[in-house]
């Protein structure tokens, strides 16, 4: 079992930054890929950023060059950067935990406002 909790959410200006972060908790000890992902209301849940334990990462085409995802394997945390944020970058973003064997673990969320 792995607890997964998100933070550094909040409210920011159109072209502004923020860094989210995510801690995982528990079960650890096979803690193998971790990722971003944002719903907004109506719409689905969509991958933003993910990275694996060796950390190769890859990221929505509408992120890319303004995000960046890194992790701390040694605090079991992963982050992720945005820069140059966009009114169509607000939504609830989600971090997603996974094991080997694959199991897949969500946080709560975190809501992210830019006003434009």
């Amino acid at each position: 079992q792995i607890h997964v909790v998100e933070s550094g959410g909040g409210l920011v200006q159109a072209g502004g930054s923020l860094r989210l972060s995510c801690v995982a908790s528990g079960n650890t000890a096979r803690l193998n890929g971790m990722a971003w992902y944002r719903q907004a209301p109506g719409k689905q849940r969509e991958l933003v950023a993910a990275i694996t334990s060796g950390g190769s990462t890859n990221y929505a085409d509408s992120v890319k060059g303004r995000f960046t995802i890194s992790r701390d394997n040694a605090k079991n945390t992963v982050y992720l950067q945005m820069h140059s944020l966009r009114s169509e970058d607000t939504a609830v973003y989600y971090c997603n935990a996974n094991t080997i064997p694959l199991r897949s673990y969500w946080g709560q969320g975190t809501q992210v406002t830019v006003s434009s």
